[in-house]
C-alpha cells in the first residue's frame, strides 16, 4: 500500500496538472482553442449548415494530424496556412473497396529515388478538387496496417485528378502515377491501427456538434409538442411515461456534452484497455469457456 500511495501522490501532484499541457507541441499557428471551445463553435455553426461545418471539422482534423504526426519541417511548411485557412485540406482514407476495414486499402506508393509514385483512388472525399492539401493514406509496404504510410499530396501534383461532383460536397480523388516527394511522408511509417484510431478519436471529439445541434433541437421540439398536444382531456406533458422519455433524451444530450470536459481525456486514454490482452468480447468468450468447463 505504501508503493500505491507514493504512485497516487506522484500522479496527483506531478502528472495530473500537466496532462493537457503534455498533449501539446510548439506553436505553428492556430487559435489555440480547446476541444470544448471548438465543439461549442461547431455546434452553433451546424445550425446554419451541417455539411459546411462537417467539412471545416475535417479540415481542422487534417491540420491536427500534420501537427501531431508530422516532423518539424512538415509542421512548419503546412500548418501555418492550414491554421489560418489560407489553404484547405482533405482527408483521404476511404476507398471504393475499403471503408471501415481501413487496413485493406489498396492505394499504393512505390519509392523511386526521392519520390513516391502513387496509384489508386479515394472515395467520398470532402472538399475534393477544391482543396490545396490532401492527407493520403497509402500502402508503402506489405499487407495490413503496418504497411501503410501517410503522404501529404499537394494541389497541382501531376497525375492528381478528381471524379465528378456529387450531390453531397464530396468527390473521388484519383492518383495516377503521381510523384510525391519523400519529404511529404510523415517522419516514420504509419502504424494505421494506432494513428487511424487516434485520428477518429480526435475527429470524434469535434464532429459530434452537428448531431448535438439536431439532438438539442429535437429535445426542444419534443418538449413543445408535449406541452400543446392533448389526449384524453389533458396535454401529453402530464403523461409520466412521456415525461420519463423526455428526461432520458435530455440526460443523454447532457452526457454527450460532458465528454468535452477533463473526463474525456481519461475516457479516451483508458479505452485501449478494452482491447489489451484480447478484446472485451474475446475475454467474455474465455470466461464463459472456463466457467462451462468447470461444470
Amino acid at each position: 500500500k505504501e508503493f500505491q500511495k507514493v504512485a497516487f501522490d506522484f500522479a496527483t501532484n506531478e502528472m495530473a496538472p500537466h496532462m493537457a499541457e503534455w498533449d501539446q507541441k510548439p506553436d505553428v499557428g492556430g487559435s489555440g482553442l480547446s476541444r470544448l471551445d471548438t465543439s461549442v463553435i461547431f455546434e452553433a455553426l451546424s445550425t446554419g449548415c451541417v455539411s459546411t461545418t462537417a467539412y471545416i471539422s475535417i479540415h481542422n482534423m487534417c491540420a491536427w494530424m500534420i501537427d501531431t504526426f508530422g516532423n518539424a519541417e512538415q509542421r512548419e511548411r503546412f500548418c501555418p496556412d492550414l491554421c489560418s485557412m489560407e489553404k484547405f485540406a482533405s482527408y483521404c482514407l476511404t476507398e471504393p473497396g475499403s471503408g471501415s476495414d481501413a487496413a485493406s486499402l489498396s492505394t499504393t506508393a512505390q519509392l523511386k529515388g526521392d519520390h513516391y509514385v502513387l496509384n489508386g483512388s479515394k472515395a467520398f472525399i470532402s472538399g475534393g478538387g477544391d482543396t490545396d492539401v490532401y492527407v493520403v493514406m497509402c500502402r508503402t509496404g506489405g499487407k495490413g496496417p503496418k504497411g501503410i504510410s501517410c503522404l501529404v499530396v499537394e494541389k497541382g501534383t501531376p497525375g492528381l485528378s478528381f471524379g465528378k461532383k456529387e450531390l453531397k460536397p464530396t468527390r473521388a480523388v484519383i492518383l495516377k502515377t503521381s510523384a510525391v516527394p519523400v519529404a511529404n511522408r510523415w517522419a516514420w511509417r504509419t502504424r494505421l491501427q494506432y494513428r487511424y484510431e487516434r485520428t477518429q478519436r480526435e475527429a470524434g471529439s469535434i464532429l459530434p456538434p452537428a448531431p448535438w445541434a439536431r439532438r438539442n433541437a429535437s429535445v426542444q421540439l419534443a418538449r413543445d409538442h408535449l406541452l400543446v398536444r392533448k389526449q384524453f382531456g389533458e396535454t401529453l406533458s402530464n403523461n409520466q411515461f412521456l415525461q420519463f422519455k423526455l428526461a432520458e433524451m435530455a440526460t443523454q444530450l447532457l452526457a454527450s456534452r460532458l465528454m468535452d470536459y477533463a473526463v474525456q481525456q481519461f475516457v479516451r486514454d483508458i479505452r485501449v484497455h478494452q482491447i489489451l490482452e484480447g478484446t472485451n468480447e474475446v475475454m467474455r468468450m474465455i470466461i464463459s469457456r472456463n466457467l462451462l468447463s468447470e461444470i
